[in-house]
C-alpha cells in the first residue's frame, strides 16, 4: 500500500510541488528527477551556492544497498544507519574546512527541522576533521540538529561505490530509501529547493 505523503515533507503549505514545477520550468530538474545547477554552475537557492552538475536518481530495481555505517558521533555517542531502517535517510558528507559545506549547511538544517522525523531522518558524515572540536563548532554555528559520524580518515566514504559517492567530492548528499538502498546521489553542494522534490519522490514510494 502506498504510504500517504505528509505535506510537511514537501514544504510548508505544499510549496514542494511548486518548487518542483518551478525547477522543471527553470531547467533545474532533469527528466529523471535529478537536480541540476543553474547556468554558470550556481544554484538558484539562498546564497547562490555552487552545486553539482546534476543528481543521479536510481530506479528502485537498479539500487544498491548502502554499506554498513556505524561509529561514534561528534559527542562520542553511537550512531549509524542500522537503526534508521524503515525511514528515508538523508546522508550528508561534510567537513568544517569545506567552503561549500558551510554554504549548504543552513539549507540542510532548515530542511531537517521542517521534515517529520517519523518519515525522514538525517545523518552526517564528518570527514577529514581530525579535531572534533572544530566539527562541533561548525555544528553549533550552523544549527545542525542531526548527528554526524566522525570519520577523520574518510574510511566510511570508501565503503560506497565511487560512482555513487566519490570520496574526493565534499560535500556530497545521498538519499537512502526505506529498504536501505541508495536512491539519489548528489556530488557537490545542494540547496533545500533542489533536495526537497528529490526527497519527496523517495518518500512517496511504496515500502
Amino acid at each position: 500500500m502506498r504510504r500517504p505523503v505528509r505535506r510537511a515533507v514537501l514544504a510548508p503549505a505544499g510549496a514542494g510541488l511548486a518548487v518542483a514545477a518551478g525547477l522543471l520550468l527553470a531547467g533545474l530538474l532533469t527528466d529523471d528527477g535529478g537536480a541540476k545547477a543553474a547556468p554558470g554552475g550556481r544554484a538558484g537557492g539562498a546564497g547562490g551556492i555552487s552545486t553539482a552538475a546534476g543528481a543521479r536518481v536510481l530506479d528502485p530495481g537498479a539500487r544498491r544497498d548502502a554499506p554498513t555505517l556505524a561509529g561514534d558521533d561528534l559527542d562520542g555517542r553511537p550512531a549509524g544507519l542500522a537503526g534508521l531502517r524503515g525511514h528515508v535517510v538523508v546522508l550528508n558528507v561534510w567537513g568544517s574546512w569545506c567552503g561549500p559545506c558551510r554554504a549548504e549547511a543552513e539549507d540542510l538544517a532548515r530542511l531537517s527541522r521542517e521534515t517529520p522525523g517519523e518519515e525522514v531522518r538525517f545523518l552526517g558524515i564528518n570527514t577529514r576533521d581530525p579535531d572534533r572540536a572544530a566539527a562541533r563548532s561548525f555544528v553549533r554555528e550552523h544549527g545542525l540538529g542531526f548527528p554526524s559520524l566522525h570519520d577523520p580518515a574518510g574510511e566510511l566514504l570508501l565503503r560506497f561505490p565511487p560512482e555513487l559517492l566519490n570520496p574526493q567530492a565534499v560535500p556530497s548528499t545521498l538519499v537512502i530509501d526505506r529498504r536501505g538502498r541508495v536512491a539519489v546521489a548528489i556530488g557537490g553542494a545542494v540547496t533545500d529547493e533542489q533536495l526537497r522534490p528529490l526527497l519527496a519522490r523517495v518518500v512517496e514510494e511504496e515500502s
